[in-house]
């Protein structure tokens, strides 16, 4: 039986305009908190975008993004599978982040995921920036991990301007470099747009990171290739990231580095559905930007794939 103190608030008991949202109406529990101990899923803010370099404004997502999920409910539409009952899962917050200094900001997330790690929580984490991914994978990798990667950019660049090496374009080459993931079981899916050149195309090739462009991913389909994607990672443990602009803008403007010719909204969710019984270690949902989401829907759609990614994370493996 569940437990009632990590019932979400039903929209039947208080409208869902109303109240002070958390993830999913769900009980806010910080670290030091009384029942921290108790929570096997954690749904973490991570209001940071100092690894931006296009247009700014994931620092705003996870506020957005708690206002925009209190429109979800306790029930999968397909699977029926009803999370809040399988596992404890709360808010726990925030990462406090240091606006001024992106070191001192990875430090500061890396130290907060690794509490949730030693406490035996797994996070599932709202964006931020997709920098933002090193200092949690840091955190909670105690041994290389796969990856299934949804995006529509490798984020495997060496640098940016000259030398910089920690941007939003770089986190997963350095996460690879600091063995922090495993490269041949790395699968990036939907990877489009125009190239600066093939630096990270090559570097991909050279340690065994899989790329599924997104040409490959319509002409394959969706189960096709989250089967393959499976195959890839089989029962090694793993971490999920997934980038709004896998989706196309036509769905989710609201984001810093848009890439047309996407999924749409179904897709978006379908490549979730596929990711049941995986050792999912951790997950996120990045790069929401509310200055460019005027209608709001892109959090929408945000949200909705952060409530396919915990049904996937509360499934029993397979």
């Amino acid at each position: 039986m569940s437990d009632p103190f990590f019932t979400p608030v039903s929209g039947f008991d208080l409208p869902r305009f109303a109240g002070v949202p958390t993830f999913m109406r769900l009980p806010y529990v910080p670290p030091g908190h009384e029942r921290f101990g108790d929570v096997q899923i954690g749904l973490v803010g991570a209001p940071w975008d100092s690894g931006t370099t296009n247009r700014p404004g994931p620092r705003h997502g996870p506020r957005q993004l708690r206002d925009a999920s209190t429109m979800i409910r306790a029930e999968h539409p397909v699977s029926h599978v009803r999370p809040f009952e399988i596992a404890r899962c709360a808010d726990v917050g925030d990462v406090g982040p240091n606006p001024a200094s992106i070191p001192d900001s990875l430090d500061r997330m890396s130290a907060f995921y690794t509490g949730l790690r030693e406490a035996g929580i797994r996070p599932l984490t709202a964006g931020g920036d997709h920098l933002c991914s090193l200092p949690i994978l840091r955190g909670i990798a105690d041994q290389p991990l796969g990856m299934i990667h949804f995006d529509s950019h490798t984020d495997l660049f060496h640098s940016y301007f000259g030398g910089e090496m920690y941007t939003h374009g770089t986190p997963f080459r350095r996460a690879i470099e600091e063995g922090l993931l495993d490269p041949t079981k790395v699968v990036q899916i939907g990877i489009r747009g125009t190239m600066y050149d093939r630096e990270d195309r090559d570097f991909a090739d050279s340690v065994g990171v899989r790329i599924i462009t997104i040409e490959e991913f319509f002409d394959r389909g969706v189960a096709d290739v989250m089967a393959e994607a499976r195959q890839i990672v089989g029962t090694h443990p793993i971490y999920v990231s997934y980038d709004i602009d896998f989706v196309d803008p036509t769905f989710a403007p609201g984001t810093g580095t848009p890439e047309v010719g996407g999924p749409n909204s179904f897709q978006a969710l379908e490549v979730c559905r596929h990711l049941g019984g995986l050792d999912i270690r951790g997950a996120d949902l990045v790069e929401v930007s509310p200055p460019f989401d005027a209608s709001g829907g892109t959090a929408f759609l945000g949200v909705s794939v952060m409530f396919e990614l915990l049904c996937a994370m509360v499934a029993p493996a397979s």
